[in-house]
């Protein structure tokens, strides 16, 4: 079976809930769309407000109180927010990607072997069996290596380990000063191999969520090795179907899963930085035309807040003043500026209460960006 450019764009928003808001509690839309990139605190609920019909920020806020929704570093080696019950076979699905990052260069680089790094996750996580403050747990780990490697040692062991952030402040739950506490549920993985029902689980959750997708699409997501994506596609195989991409690339999928029409609608959309849908496949022109997806995506790795018309990217906006600036790259119909007008005006709202000024430490992006139409949006 082939599947067109479009269709798999419509089957991407129609899981990621961005075809129409859906009337979810968070939790379970979290559930639902896998993970959420949680780099900047707000982005969860900017991309759940996205999501979600009368989303309520305080449910999210409950949530992360609770601890149904968790936040920790996950896929990419970013802070995603993940339901509880996803977090332990995530992050045993992310062993090899973690050993290898976090335990690697840098960790050397301070005098310490992964052994070590080992040795000082499971007395870390015995320590962290109640919150604690990145500084206190700073001040654990000098006591255990010494000032001159706490540094490195800390810098793998907070990635490396499977501790939680905890929620400290508002506005978005979480407040500059980290603190952790260490994920329920059994031991820690160890060792540089995956667990292979891990990462056939994480392909699954994947799939339902983002795909139909490539072999490349879910290591990027991920970024894990091609290797144990293939071995876990391979297990899955008599349960999954495969399709043809409008190049020829093999693509799996669930059965079932959602695939709209390539003609459904695709109302336009404020997307959060570093949504997950801008970043979930190796090839992003699923979403981003290519033209813009330098654009969009630094050269540091910042994924600007941008607007989706008609499924793909086409700007981004900013906050400014109470407002929300709008920049489109290329010409947009006044019907297309009213629906916009209408999502600013909405979002405006939920950042009165939170924060007017959003994203404001990315705003030197903004004198590099291309040429465009840009208008202040009020609703």
């Amino acid at each position: 079976m082939d599947i067109t450019a479009q269709e798999l764009n419509r089957a991407t928003l129609g899981r990621q809930l961005l075809l129409r808001r859906e009337a979810l509690e968070p939790a379970e839309a979290v559930r639902r769309v896998v993970a959420l990139q949680a780099q900047h605190p707000a982005s969860p609920y900017v991309a759940l407000w996205n999501r979600l019909a009368g989303f309520d920020p305080a449910e999210l806020d409950a949530a992360f109180a609770r601890r149904t929704v968790v936040k920790a570093t996950l896929m990419r080696i970013t802070l995603h927010a993940v339901h509880a019950d996803d977090h332990r076979v995530f992050r045993e699905a992310m062993q090899p990607t973690l050993y290898a990052s976090r335990l690697g260069h840098r960790f050397a680089a301070a005098g310490l072997t992964p052994a070590d790094g080992e040795a000082l996750a499971r007395e870390l996580l015995d320590f962290a069996d109640r919150p604690r403050t990145a500084a206190e747990l700073q001040s654990w780990v000098e006591g255990r290596v010494g000032t001159d490697k706490q540094a490195g040692a800390w810098w793998g062991l907070k990635g490396y380990a499977p501790l939680l952030h905890v929620p400290t402040s508002g506005p978005w739950s979480f407040g500059v000063r980290a603190s952790f506490v260490a994920a329920p549920a059994g031991p820690a993985p160890t060792g540089r191999e995956p667990v292979a029902q891990a990462v056939r689980q994480l392909v699954l959750r994947y799939l339902a969520a983002f795909g139909p997708a490539s072999v490349a699409d879910v290591a990027q997501f991920a970024m894990l090795p091609r290797t144990p994506v293939r071995q876990a596609l391979h297990a899955l195989a008599d349960g999954l179907e495969q399709l043809r991409g409008p190049d020829g690339t093999l693509l799996y999928d669930v059965p079932g899963a959602l695939r709209p029409p390539a003609g459904t609608p695709a109302p336009p959309r404020l997307m959060a930085m570093w949504d997950s849908v801008l970043l979930a496949h190796a090839d992003r022109s699923r979403v981003i035309p290519p033209a813009y997806r330098r654009v969009v995506i630094r050269v540091n790795g910042d994924v600007l807040p941008t607007l989706l018309v008609d499924g793909r990217v086409a700007g981004v906006w900013r906050a400014v003043d109470g407002a929300i600036e709008a920049t489109a790259f290329h010409d947009l119909p006044a019907p297309v500026w009213d629906e916009l007008a209408a999502e600013a005006a909405s979002l405006t709202g939920l950042l009165t209460d939170r924060d007017t000024e959003v994203y404001r430490r990315y705003h030197h992006w903004w004198p590099k960006l291309p040429d465009g139409e840009v208008r202040v949006l009020t609703g």
